[in-house]
């Protein structure tokens, strides 16, 4: 196994798991704190998703021998940030989050619903997608208008940044906000004897509300967009494994996360394109140690979510959405070209896409299931029309 680690694969690594939780957990938190966790609950939530994903990307990797990379899901976190509270808040969106996690098994152990999701049109998967991102993507603008030398500063170094190297622009921005916030606000005194949360077990309430505006949506959002990427990132490079087992797998450790409020774990898409690229090494076969690697950071700083919590509870709420919609400014970019692509599906998309950023909110169910039927309708609709003529 030693002769197996090169030096690039570690450097791979530590990039990989850097970037992937500087680059996404202002986006965890804010979610959980929607859905009406409490400081210690949402870093007790941060530190679960940052612990099964590392330890299960670890596991994968080693037990295949192949890069597979590991991550919480983003959309899936901006997806709560979008949501409205569920009535019996955090204790049924936890309730949601194993209903979701259990979804992911049974995708992965029962192929027809695996295809079922693979078989929702792109374009109204990438405009539900949009739907939810739009709003966390308009925080940047909102930052510069509320507090202007604040947030201009960040938005800078996130774009000077990203003129070097993309993948660098938002740690930079997380550096300059984190510094800024440090400068400017009276940090809690506590934070540093902070460091390591406590586990904070929350007992889960089911409600049909929660599980048809929570679960599914996130289910579908997890599952289009990392699950499936995730899968395509490493076919890519060369690796062809069986896509149940890995999301079953994924699905099993976000089971794990859910009772201390993580959200859910699935495969990873950029960081994936990481460990799992030519420049880690030429052999195939030498390339997941570079996960591994990743693994083990996501780890360290799931260890360290107590005071990354309490850090971001003292700033002001729109410097941290402002980080967070810039690291989800290229996911919205993506969504919203696959969305309107099709001219024929370009209607129904649209649909979706208002519906879903409406924040529409009807019997306690989110705007992204109400966005995907509606679009779905319109799609239907379209069909008949075509046919008729």
């Amino acid at each position: 196994m030693r002769r197996s680690i090169s030096v690039p694969a570690v450097a791979a690594g530590l990039l990989a798991g850097f970037v992937g939780f500087a680059s996404s957990f202002a986006v965890v938190l804010q979610g959980l704190d929607a859905m009406g966790a409490s400081p210690a609950q949402a870093a007790s939530g941060l530190m679960a998703l940052s612990v099964t994903m590392g330890l299960c990307g670890m596991l994968l990797s080693l037990k295949r021998r192949m890069p597979v990379s590991v991550a919480w899901s983003t959309p899936g976190a901006a997806l709560l940030a979008s949501s409205a509270m569920p009535e019996g808040g955090f204790a049924a969106a936890v309730g949601a989050f194993l209903v979701s996690g259990a979804l992911i098994v049974l995708a992965g152990l029962w192929k027809p619903l695996g295809r079922a999701v693979a078989a929702i049109p792109a374009p109204l998967a990438n405009a539900m997608l949009a739907g939810v991102l739009l709003g966390l993507c308009l925080a940047p603008v909102r930052a510069v208008a509320e507090a202007p030398v604040l947030g201009l500063a960040i938005v800078i170094a996130w774009a000077a940044v990203g003129r070097i190297n993309r993948l660098l622009a938002v740690p930079a921005a997380v550096v300059v906000a984190l510094v800024l916030i440090a400068a400017t606000v009276e940090l809690p005194p506590g934070l540093a004897g902070a460091l390591m949360p406590a586990p904070v077990l929350v007992v889960p309430q089911f409600s049909v509300s929660a599980i048809i505006g929570i679960a599914l949506p996130l289910f579908l959002v997890t599952m289009a967009s990392q699950n499936i990427p995730g899968m395509a990132v490493l076919n890519v490079n060369g690796y062809r494994p069986a896509p149940g087992p890995l999301f079953t797998v994924t699905g099993l450790f976000s089971l794990l996360a859910a009772p201390f409020g993580g959200h859910a774990v699935n495969l990873a898409a950029i960081t994936a394109a990481l460990c799992a690229g030519p420049e880690v090494h030429p052999d195939p076969a030498r390339r997941w140690p570079a996960a591994v690697v990743a693994g083990a950071v996501y780890v360290l700083f799931g260890l360290l979510a107590g005071a990354a919590t309490a850090f971001v509870g003292a700033a002001p709420p729109i410097l941290i959405q402002a980080v967070a919609g810039l690291a989800l400014l290229g996911a919205f970019a993506s969504a919203l070209l696959g969305a309107v692509t099709d001219p024929q599906e370009r209607e129904a998309a649209i649909i979706t896409f208002i519906v879903t950023a409406s924040g529409l909110t009807v019997f306690g169910i989110s705007g992204a299931f109400w966005g995907l039927l509606a679009g779905g309708a319109m799609r239907g609709l379209g069909r008949l029309g075509r046919g008729a003529r």
